[in-house]
């Protein structure tokens, strides 16, 4: 196991081909999927051929970069994953995501996570900002990245390849700056 980083209740860690049982459970949940496909599950075909494959890639591709699988330390239970990777065309720019399994949520695994990650982003990786979106009525995502420092930047719209009841009033896009960050953290 390659882990990543740790926090007080997590470790995050690389994905292997073997993880492929826990992405189809946790894409499976239409409550999971809601925010990302209208409650479309992820079959077991695209999880294995393009999915994982394309994740895995991450690793080579950016150092420090890539998704984590998120394991709950004194269970060692999948609990879902982060990413944080290069934002397309600024490589000081970091794309932060999570997606938590149901029986994870309202815990602050996500806040937790997402606060490690930054946390690296800054301190390690020479990252300048970090950005995270989500659909605007997703307010438990958009209160995880309120608690994890950012700030909310604007509301916009985009296509999506799926009817999301919601998606009428748009996305929206937070964000935090390492200088802003650095005069907050302890």
């Amino acid at each position: 196991m390659q882990v990543f980083l740790e926090t007080p209740r997590l470790v995050l860690r690389r994905f292997t081909m073997a993880d492929v049982d826990n992405l189809v459970s946790l894409d499976a949940d239409p409550d999971v999927m809601r925010y990302v496909t209208g409650g479309i599950t992820t079959s077991r075909e695209e999880i294995e051929t393009e999915i994982l494959p394309d994740w895995l890639t991450y690793y080579e591709q950016f150092d420090g970069y890539g998704f984590w699988a998120a394991i709950e330390k004194p269970s060692g239970e999948f609990l879902g994953w982060f990413h944080f990777y290069p934002q397309e065309g600024a490589s000081d720019e970091a794309v932060l995501g999570y997606r938590l399994r149901k029986s994870a949520w309202g815990q602050g695994y996500a806040t937790e996570g997402s606060r490690a990650l930054i946390r690296k982003g800054f301190t390690e990786f020479g990252v300048r900002r970090v950005i995270a979106e989500a659909m605007a009525i997703n307010l438990a995502s958009r209160r995880v990245m309120e608690k994890s420092g950012l700030k909310f930047v604007r509301t916009f719209h985009s296509d999506w390849p799926y009817r999301i009841e919601g998606d009428d009033q748009g996305d929206v896009e937070y964000a935090l700056d390492k200088a802003d960050w650095e005069a907050t953290s302890p």
